[in-house]
This record gives structure tokens, sequence and C-alpha cells, in this order.
């Protein structure tokens, strides 16, 4: 047997996979997208309607509602979680031991499911028994009667906290790991000017460290759009649609409404956003603008 044949024959069974659970699906619902299919009626898909389907979604005031909602959340959770993370990285920065265990421990939110953090905070927002509503409360007594998933704001502010909790922590570690990188002389060449630690900060850490954030945030960017888990345990799309992303609208098109043809077509505007991002993304970590 040849090199290239074994190649092939390792790599097979992956592309297999691959292609069964991956490719197929994805090409079946581009063909979808534009037949009309509606699951209730038929267990295939109709007749072909060319590009009704995309048309009607910029004309559907749910699906309008539905990109509102995720560019809100997009931009409060990638917000957050890059200053919180920048935060952290900045204090653990120096080594230690305490530093060093808590460097250990940022993993640890990242790796929780993310329909269990939407239970958890739902929990945690619980206005009768809720830790974090009763330590609001007690710092501001004002918010006592405001029942938090209730309300249009709020309700997708604290599902963008629910991202926060989880990423933050990840990418303080990013940029722990860039932090270290900078070479020390040029901090020490600053001081020797007089500069302040704003002045390092601004003129020196933050220009250097400028390509990871770049990176950092178009990767979260692109799992923002995908979010979907904590909407569906934290509050459902609720109240009314405040909290409906993108993705929670696919998935109820395709499987309440059970409009399959319309949800494929929705899929792939959602493909063809997060394929752009994908490609700044890809750009930024391996062209000029990456590390």
């Amino acid at each position: 047997m040849t090199r290239k044949s074994t190649i092939f024959a390792l790599v097979a069974p992956a592309m297999l996979v691959i292609t069964a659970t991956s490719t197929y699906p994805l090409l079946f619902a581009l063909t979808s997208s534009f037949r009309r299919w509606q699951l209730s009626k038929s267990p295939t898909p109709g007749k072909f309607i060319g590009f009704d389907n995309y048309a009607r979604a910029f004309g559907d005031r749910f699906f309008v509602n539905s990109i509102q909602v995720t560019a809100v959340f997009t931009i409060i959770s990638v917000g957050l979680t890059i200053l919180i993370g920048l935060g952290m990285a900045l204090v653990l920065q120096k080594p230690g031991r305490l530093n060093g265990f808590i460097r250990t421990l940022l993993i640890f939110p990242f790796a929780v499911s993310p329909a269990l953090k939407g239970y958890t905070f739902r929990f945690m927002l619980n206005p009768e028994y809720g830790i974090i509503d009763q330590m609001i409360d007690a710092i501001f007594p004002a918010s006592a009667d405001l029942v938090w998933l209730a309300n249009e704001f709020w309700a997708l502010f604290w599902l963008s906290v629910t991202e926060t909790y989880g990423w933050a922590p990840l990418m303080a570690l990013m940029f722990i790991g860039a932090l270290n990188a900078i070479p020390t002389d040029i901090f020490e060449a600053a001081k020797v000017e007089g500069s302040t630690n704003w002045q390092l900060f601004r003129h020196i850490t933050l220009p250097l460290l400028s390509p990871v954030i770049i990176i950092a945030t178009l990767l979260k960017t692109i799992f923002s759009l995908k979010m979907f888990d904590q909407v569906v345990t934290m509050t459902g799309g609720g109240p009314g649609r405040a909290t409906q992303t993108l993705n929670h609208y696919v998935y109820h098109t395709a499987f309440v409404t059970l409009d399959m043809g319309y949800a494929s077509a929705l899929s792939y505007i959602l493909i063809i956003v997060i394929s752009i991002l994908s490609y700044f993304y890809i750009r930024a970590l391996y062209g000029k603008g990456g590390i």
C-alpha cells in the first residue's frame, strides 16, 4: 500500500462521518430553502419557488425583530466580555501563587453547559428566592418590585450576562498569554521617561494587544450570533419576543410552525452572516492583522 493510499484509508472514515452528519444536511437545507415545505401538510419538500423564501424574510417583522435582538445581544455580550476579560487579565498578569491558582479556575465557567447557565441564572434571578435578585434588592431597594426576566431590557441584559460569565474568563486567559509575550524592556524604558500606568496601558499595552483583541472580538461575535441554548432555558424568547435571537427564531419557525422551507432560508441567511465574519476572523488570525 502506498503512502497516499494509507493516508486516504485513515482519513476516509472521518470524512464519511462529516459528510453524513454535516455536508448532506447542509445541501438538503439549501435545496429546501428554494421550495415551499409546510411539514404539517407534507413530509417531503414541495414545489420550487426560487428566492421567495429569502424575499419573504426581509418583509417578516418577526425576522427583523430577531435580527435587532441578536445585534443588541451581540453588542452587549461582546462588549462586556472583552472589557471584563481584559480587566481580569491585567489584574492576574503578575506572577504569584494566588494569581496562578485563580488562573486555573478561569476555564471552569466556560466549561459549564450553556443550557445549564440559562437555568442557573433563571433560578438566581427569581424574585422570590434568587440570590442575585436578593443581593441587588439589598443594595438598590427601589428594584425590589422588578421582575428581571419579565422586563424587555433587563431580560436581554441578563441573557447577555450569561454569555459574559462563560466567555470573559476564557478571554482573560487569552489576554494573559498575549500580555506575557510583550517584552518588559518596553515598559521599563517608558517608566524611565516618566510615563504613568495609564500612559503605559494606553500607548504600549493596548496597541500591542490590539491584534489579539480583534481576534477575540471576532470569535466572540461569531458565537454570539449562534446563541440559542440560554434563550430556550432562561427566557424562552420572552417577554413577548424581546429575547428571541435569530437562531431561536429559526428553531421556532422549523419546529413550532413547521415551515421547513422558510426555516431553511433563514438558517442560510445566518450561515452567510457567520461565514462573512469567519472570513474576517481567519484573515485577522493568519493575515496581516494576525499574531
